[in-house]
């Protein structure tokens, strides 16, 4: 074997490890290209759950505001009704007359 044949043949072996290379390295970056895809719609998955989450928080949010201003406005008016009340009922003030009289003990004999 001369030592031209044996250069082209070595040039031969270097092309095809070349060649090899080349095609693990686009498999290597097919490969990666896909788990970069997978990658981004889990995360705009993810995105969208939590924004989906945050509007429904926000809905909650803002109706449990507009029951403690009905809860407020009720306290208030009941709040009203029974101060207004106060004045007239004979209940109260009988209860204020017995609340305000201190009561004998009673003490039973043994």
């Amino acid at each position: 074997m001369s030592e031209n044949d044996f250069l082209k043949e070595n040039d031969l072996l270097h092309e095809c490890e070349s060649i090899e290379d080349d095609d693990k390295r686009l498999k290597r970056r097919e490969k990666n290209r896909v788990a970069a895809q997978r990658s981004r719609k889990k995360q705009t998955q993810k995105a969208d759950k939590l924004h989906e989450e945050y509007k429904c928080l926000e809905y909650e949010n803002c109706s449990l505001k507009k029951d403690v201003e009905k809860l407020t406005d009720e306290l208030r008016r009941l709040t009203e009704v029974l101060k207004s009340h106060e004045s007239i009922c004979p209940l109260i003030h009988c209860a204020i007359n017995l609340m305000s009289v201190p009561r004998p003990e009673v003490i039973m004999p043994r």
